[in-house]
């Protein structure tokens, strides 16, 4: 690598922090890929401030990711050829995917070196947390970007983070972590013949009724790749549901039965507070525990989710593989959220040598209404007010006639590398 791109890069060290004094570093290491970095301290103080990587590009760019030790993300382009002025707006035109742009403005911090902030709650990091290509407009000149390995790469950033907060910066160590290679598949003891048929494999989730349509809320994530979606209320025949829409981003999809439920559920309008009592209803691990939805309650334990994601409430209610896309209520009965997913304790304890307990998100009713009106869903609203309490037993009761499970089967000749259900 030559010199002028190595001095670029030291800057870029240096001058990412959240501090303005600089930063000394990288302690440990990142290494996904072409992706080279690690952890870094301010060089006043000598606390931790960030973790980050960076790449360089065949267009002479460079490009690195960095998350401040608050949780807060940075993108960094740094280039030989610019000249820019420290403190003056630099525009950039940034697009994933072939997606539609998004114009925005970084803030030099020195001539070659740009910043550009990423609200955990913006549009702009959803969209680079899932893209394969990204290109960058800046100063008459195009660039672009193989996003492929940030799949790897951003875990390994949160995982530094949370490494160095619990263990300190002298205990720094790789922090990418490695994938498990695939297990070799069996060898085969004949040619399968072309005429077999495709064997279908299935999974579950839970889903609720949100329309006198018959149209039904779950996660993307549950009906993902699915070849046919079913859903049966308690205790009764399934029926086919068919997609309507999907939106992976904030992890909702839309089905809809040939014909309508008797009952459907109401979304709560004003939003819950931090404390307030919830109870989550669904199907975990169908079949293995019990036939029938399972009733668990807790408390709203915040107001947003995994690195200050604002579009998640995490709460306490207990939840397991099964339950994603099933409602969860107010005391007063109405929907709050639909939940999404338990953390990962195996890999919170590798990351943090700790198992969290109790720790289950669910997306916010402001999306799911958005959702459902950008679908052009009418659906009922309930408006809480102080004293609207009822028994668990009564929100379940409720809950009995518009609360499915969600079956999803997907054949072996399409699956590909998906599992079905959560």
């Amino acid at each position: 690598m030559r010199g002028m791109v190595w001095a670029v890069v030291a800057a870029v060290w240096l001058v990412v922090s959240a501090s303005p004094s600089g930063a000394r570093g990288p302690y440990g290491s990142i290494t996904v890929g072409n992706w080279q970095g690690g952890a870094f301290t301010d060089d006043k103080t000598g606390a931790f401030s960030h973790c980050s990587a960076g790449s360089t590009y065949q267009s002479g760019i460079y490009f690195m990711v960095s998350i401040a030790e608050n949780g807060s993300w940075r993108l960094g382009f740094a280039h030989e050829s610019w000249r820019l002025t420290p403190g003056e707006a630099f525009p950039l035109t940034l697009t994933f995917d072939g997606q539609p742009a998004f114009n925005v403005y970084g803030m030099p911090l020195g001539e070659r070196l740009v910043i550009v902030e990423m609200p955990v709650n913006s549009s702009l990091i959803n969209q680079f947390r899932k893209a394969r290509q990204m290109s960058a407009f800046a100063q008459g000149q195009l660039f672009q970007f193989n996003l492929n390995q940030t799949a790897q790469l951003l875990p390994a950033l949160l995982n530094c983070v949370m490494s160095v907060r619990k263990s300190g910066i002298a205990n720094a160590g790789e922090f990418a972590v490695a994938a498990k290679p695939a297990a070799a598949p069996p060898p085969q003891q004949t040619a399968p013949s072309s005429t077999a048929k495709p064997q279908a494999r299935s999974g579950t989730g839970t889903g609720f009724v949100v329309s006198s349509s018959g149209h039904v809320v779950t996660n993307h994530h549950v009906v993902d790749g699915c070849t046919e979606i079913t859903g049966n209320l308690s205790g009764e025949a399934p029926v086919k549901l068919r997609l309507v829409s999907d939106d992976e981003t904030n992890d909702l999809a839309l089905l809809q039965a040939p014909s309508p439920f008797k009952e459907a559920a109401n979304i709560r309008q004003s939003s819950i507070k931090v404390g307030d009592g919830v109870v989550a209803i669904g199907y975990p691990y169908h079949g293995l525990l019990t036939s029938d939805f399972t009733v668990t309650t807790g408390i709203v334990s915040s107001l947003s989710g995994i690195l200050n994601d604002t579009r998640h409430l995490q709460i306490s209610a207990a939840v397991q593989p099964g339950n994603s896309g099933g409602p969860l209520f107010d005391l007063g009965g109405a929907v709050v959220g639909v939940v999404a997913a338990k953390l990962d304790a195996v890999r919170m304890a590798r990351a943090t040598g700790s198992i969290p307990e109790n720790v289950n998100f669910a997306i916010k009713t402001g999306a799911l209404r958005d959702f459902l009106d950008n679908s052009a869903v009418e659906y009922r609203t309930k408006e809480w007010h102080d004293g609207m309490r009822e028994e668990t037993s009564d929100i379940a009761k409720n809950a009995r006639g518009y609360t499915l499970l969600i079956t999803c089967k997907v054949n072996e000749q399409t699956a590909g590398a998906r599992k079905p259900g959560n």
